[in-house]
């Protein structure tokens, strides 16, 4: 994928992210279904269990009617009539000894006439109105049957906390028979369905387990799903983060491509005029050099003096702009020698004191003592000196610029020079370091980006800030020279001879005295 298509479409990642997106909601409808289904699928495990329960308690107790009441009673009167105290007494004794400690909601016992021959709830005998539909089918097939009863829908049932008591029940219709022994015809043991026995169990402790188990099936796959999603988005996160890297890493590997095949082709052409322009320069200017000293004084401050004058003061500059030219398009590789930092403060403040005091700039400085770095000493001269002369006629006049120099603890020589001037331009510090570049009328734009590539060459950097207190910061970071044995020598060294570094005590002015203009 080509740069501009990454910057107008953003990052390769929108069709991962899209069916992460896709895969969490066909994940999450999944997991619902999933738990619907289990836990319907436990729903009817559940009825069939409470089924065979309701099956296995009916025929028990329809065996026990018929031996220990049915039978009984017929040999002792003849016939059955639960209208009597005695006999429904004793048959609500066998019911009641049969069904002790099992959860049963209702029992009751219905007729030929379908009338409520027996209850465990007394109030109900004899009614015609609680007879269900099923007790037709019962006495008329002689086949058992089962009938769910609910005051409280399903999906109502997965949102309650709990579910109250008796919101489901399992009704049991389960004929009473009486054996009459093997038929003559068919050889097989013949019954008579003589009434209908309905057993109601309260099973609303089961359904609410069934909904808590569905329930613990949902989360379990909501959670599992939700981390796998986190875990699949930190993955595209860091994904597209090591890719966004690895992109501006490239763009900035190209952009240094498109810079060298630029330089080297902007000193190839230098190159090739360099001599064609220098030679004709050089004449001009020592030929207007030799006419202005040989000017006879009446005719000094004339009009055919301030031409010769002009014409050497301007080929003294297009003959500098020639030199930045070269400088920049084909850099030299520099010495790793020990460079006195303080020296070359020295130097390059020495030179343009004058220009300094005739503009009405101080220049303080607090460097620490003995403060040596790794590196050319023409080339950091000249880095120094054009950081120094940017400063300055930054200020334009009456300003001060401070200097500052200190070790630092990653090995490296932090060297800043902060004018009182304008500041550079917020919206154009990202441009400052381009060649050909600038703000001034009459400048060429390589003076900053001829430092950048000396500091760079030295293996450090340089740094353009607007300080909270007001002007422009340039701040060149350089390797430290000092090795192990040698910063006293170093010390000692650095404090002798003519280019002995200035101390803060030497430079800053005191609290009674007001620094001089150029004072260095």
């Amino acid at each position: 994928m080509s740069e501009k298509n990454v910057d107008d479409k953003g990052l390769p990642f929108g069709l991962t992210r899209f069916l992460s997106w896709v895969s969490l909601i066909l994940i999450l409808a999944s997991s619902v279904l999933l738990a619907f289904f289990i836990g319907n699928s436990a729903r009817n495990t559940l009825l069939l269990r409470q089924q065979q329960y309701g099956m296995l308690m009916a025929s028990n107790l329809n065996q026990q009617i018929y031996r220990r009441f049915t039978l009984p009673t017929f040999l002792a009167f003849g016939r059955i009539a639960l209208r009597q105290t005695m006999q429904y007494q004793q048959l609500d004794d066998v019911v009641q000894s049969t069904i002790l400690g099992l959860h049963v909601e209702s029992l009751r016992i219905y007729g030929a006439d379908r009338v409520v021959n027996y209850s465990i709830n007394p109030t109900e005998l004899g009614r015609t109105d609680l007879t269900p539909a099923s007790v037709e089918r019962v006495m008329s097939s002689g086949i058992p049957y089962f009938e769910t009863l609910s005051t409280v829908n399903m999906l109502s049932a997965m949102f309650m906390l709990k579910l109250p008591d008796g919101s489901y029940s399992l009704r049991t219709m389960f004929p009473l028979t009486v054996d009459l022994g093997i038929s003559e015809s068919t050889g097989e043991p013949e019954s008579l369905v003589t009434g209908v026995l309905e057993i109601t169990q309260d099973i609303t402790d089961d359904y609410d387990s069934v909904v808590r188990f569905q329930w613990l099936i949902l989360a379990t796959c909501l959670g599992s799903s939700t981390i796998l999603f986190a875990m699949l988005q930190f993955f595209i996160a860091k994904a597209e983060r090591t890719l966004a890297e690895r992109m501006a890493r490239n763009r900035k590997l190209e952009a240094e491509l498109h810079q060298n095949e630029k330089l080297a082709s902007m000193g190839r052409v230098i190159a090739s005029i360099a001599h064609e322009i220098r030679n004709p320069l050089g004449i001009i200017r020592s030929s207007a050099e030799l006419l202005i000293r040989r000017t006879p004084e009446q005719e000094k401050g004339s009009a055919t003096q301030r031409i010769l004058t002009a014409i050497h003061d301007e080929s003294c500059r297009l003959s500098q702009i020639v030199n930045d030219f070269l400088d920049y398009a084909r850099p030299r590789v520099p010495r790793q020698d020990r460079v006195d930092l303080n020296a070359l403060l020295n130097q390059a403040t020495g030179f343009l004191e004058g220009e300094m005091k005739r503009l009405g700039v101080d220049c303080l400085r607090d460097v620490e003592p003995s403060l040596f770095v790794l590196g050319d000493k023409d080339l950091l001269y000249r880095a120094i000196y054009n950081v120094l002369v940017n400063a300055y006629q930054a200020i334009e006049r009456d300003g001060m610029i401070r200097v500052r120099g200190r070790r630092r603890d990653d090995g490296m020589v932090e060297l800043s020079f902060h004018d009182s001037g304008p500041g550079f331009p917020p919206d154009l510090l990202p441009k400052l370091l381009d060649p050909f570049f600038t703000t001034k009328d009459h400048g060429t734009g390589l003076g900053l980006p001829i430092v950048n590539t000396i500091i760079t060459a030295h293996n450090g950097r340089l740094l353009l800030t607007n300080p909270e207190g007001g002007g422009a910061m340039i701040t060149m970071l350089l390797p430290l020279a000092d090795l192990p044995g040698e910063r006293e020598d170093a010390s000692g060294e650095g404090n002798e001879g003519p280019d002995a570094p200035l101390t803060l005590t030497d430079t800053l002015p005191s609290e009674n005295e007001t620094p001089r203009h150029g004072e260095a």
